[in-house]
């Protein structure tokens, strides 16, 4: 599931609170910029597609601090009563300068920065980080596979095994964002506006008395247009058998 609001409200790590905390009790106010960039990468990787600024600006928009947020930070050693009172009004209140989701970056160019008072500057850097760093990877690899795949229609499957439905929804958006043609996720084309792809898996081959059988079940199912599994078995017997119920269905 996504992310609740109590979730995005607590998403930050400690450190950035207690920093925030200091900030308030001395009166250490003023504005800050955060610059959020990649200083080298590694060997054989030369640019970075920027991704998941839009789900960020989302968050923050609708990131607060309430009552069962507060609640919680006021357990916890080494945050001021008198902050975690004050947080009960946090409204993010800075700007966000970004290049557009697509945009390809290079070493040492900000994605993006966050100007805002220092407090808030603090406690979003690892909301920010987060939101970015994923999509950014994701977008990415997938330019990376576009680019070596000209002419090819590339199609994203890895819903099943993302870290976590979020995970799936933002990798999904990513690599439509870096050129893949559709994805296996439904919640990602209903949300996103994604085309959506699918087929058969392996499971409903072995579910008939034999691939053949199977093969003409699915056909008739979708005598348009039906994609044959030709790998459950053997891939040399799958491609004939896919050719005889091609013939019967011509």
């Amino acid at each position: 599931m996504s992310p609740t609001r109590l979730e995005f409200a607590l998403s930050t790590d400690l450190y950035e609170l207690t920093m925030a905390s200091s900030y308030h009790t001395l009166g250490h106010a003023g504005r800050a910029v955060f610059s959020l960039f990649v200083r080298k990468f590694p060997e054989n990787r030369h640019f970075l597609v920027a991704a998941g600024i839009a789900e960020l600006l989302e968050r923050l928009v609708e990131l607060r601090l309430e009552e069962e947020a507060l609640r919680f930070l006021a357990t916890l050693p080494g945050l001021r009563r008198s902050f975690v009172d004050s947080l009960v009004h946090f409204r993010f209140r800075g700007d966000i300068w970004a290049v557009q989701e697509g945009t390809v970056v290079f070493p040492d160019e900000p994605i993006l920065e966050v100007e805002a008072p220092i407090d808030q500057a603090q406690i979003i850097e690892t909301l920010v980080l987060n939101s970015v760093h994923y999509a950014t990877l994701v977008a990415t690899k997938a330019a990376r596979c576009v680019l070596v795949a000209p002419g090819k229609t590339l199609v994203d499957f890895g819903l099943r095994r993302t870290p976590s439905l979020d995970a799936g929804l933002t990798a999904a958006r990513a690599a439509y964002l870096a050129g893949f043609a559709a994805t296996s996720n439904v919640l990602a084309g209903e949300r996103y506006g994604i085309p959506v792809s699918g087929t058969v898996a392996h499971s409903y081959i072995e579910s008939f008395p034999s691939e053949l059988d199977a093969f003409r079940a699915f056909a008739r199912t979708y005598p348009g247009d039906p994609i044959l599994l030709i790998d459950t078995y053997d891939t040399l017997r799958g491609a004939e058998h896919a050719v005889i119920v091609a013939r019967e269905l011509a």
